[in-house]
């Protein structure tokens, strides 16, 4: 049910399914960066850890010089750079990242180091299970989510494994919706940020039949609606909630779930949407994915 001027209203409609489906586990995962200690602070800064069913997400205040190793990495992975730049090396290479950026690490033996230190975001799957263990909710898919498919990886990267990174300064473009970027593991939807609350007559309530979506807010504050559906079993039901949540944090809306956000900070709002592995009907919108040519999609 998106706003005529939403541009996911020209998605095509999915199939009903087969039929109501009960003993969903459909439980949010919460985190407030801003409020709550992190899981790691060492020397590199801090650092808040929170799963969801198939990524981990790393949110990293990170210090002058602080470097991020990761040793036998077993895919690629996802690094936003919100405002300063990075130092990426992998494999011999070396890439000079510079701020409001996004990349992507292939798997084996890298690091990311942050000069002038600064906020990073880096996503990983849930094959990373040391990163797993670290998470503040390390245990919150311990009941099994039946009604999400296992991760499976996307082809690999046109022209072979080697640092990739993008640039965020994208102008708005009428038909496309927000920045969107995707990897072998990832898709990453930086969107167009609201100056001011965003306008309560033109929401978008919505559900996604069988995967997550996770809203990291790097600035503002943000009102997220859930509405649980009805099944045939009153045990699925739960009442509406509102979770609002300042920057920097992290909401996982698990599906069938109805959700919609809407920016309430009174000034810049920015929400970033991660989703894995990536979308694909977000990737058959022709332009909407902004780096289509280096990462193919499934046959």
């Amino acid at each position: 049910m998106y706003d005529k001027s939403d541009p996911r209203s020209a998605l095509a409609p999915k199939d009903a399914p087969a039929g109501p489906r009960t003993g969903l586990v459909a439980e949010p995962q919460e985190a407030y960066f801003y409020n709550e200690a992190p899981q790691i602070d060492d020397a590199t800064g801090k650092t808040w850890l929170l799963r969801g069913h198939n990524f981990v997400l790393a949110w990293s205040q990170a210090g002058e010089g602080a470097c991020f190793p990761r040793s036998g990495q077993v895919d690629e992975y996802a690094v936003l750079l919100p405002e300063t730049g990075a130092v990426i090396e992998w494999n011999g290479q070396k890439a000079d990242v510079p701020g409001w950026s996004i990349a992507f690490v292939p798997g084996g033996d890298s690091t990311v180091t942050l000069p002038a230190g600064g906020p990073m975001a880096r996503l990983f799957t849930t094959r990373s299970d040391d990163l797993v263990k670290q998470c503040s909710n390390a245990r919150g898919y311990d009941v099994p989510r039946s009604h999400i498919p296992e991760f499976s990886p996307w082809p690999e990267p046109t022209g072979g494994w080697k640092i990739r990174h993008y640039s965020l300064d994208i102008p708005k473009e009428d038909g496309r919706f927000g920045r969107i970027f995707r990897c072998t593991t990832m898709m990453v939807n930086v969107l167009d940020p609201f100056d001011g609350p965003r306008d309560s007559s033109k929401m978008s309530p919505h559900h996604h039949d069988d995967f997550e979506q996770c809203s990291l807010a790097i600035g503002g504050e943000f009102s997220h609606y859930l509405r649980w559906p009805w099944t045939t079993d009153m045990a699925d039901w739960r009442e509406d909630r509102t979770v609002t949540m300042g920057s920097p944090s992290a909401l996982v809306i698990p599906p069938p779930v109805i959700h919609t956000t809407r920016a309430v900070g009174p000034q810049r709002n920015q929400l970033v949407d991660i989703f894995c592995p990536p979308r694909i009907d977000f990737s058959e919108k022709p332009g909407w994915v902004l780096n289509a040519d280096d990462y193919p999609m499934p046959s």
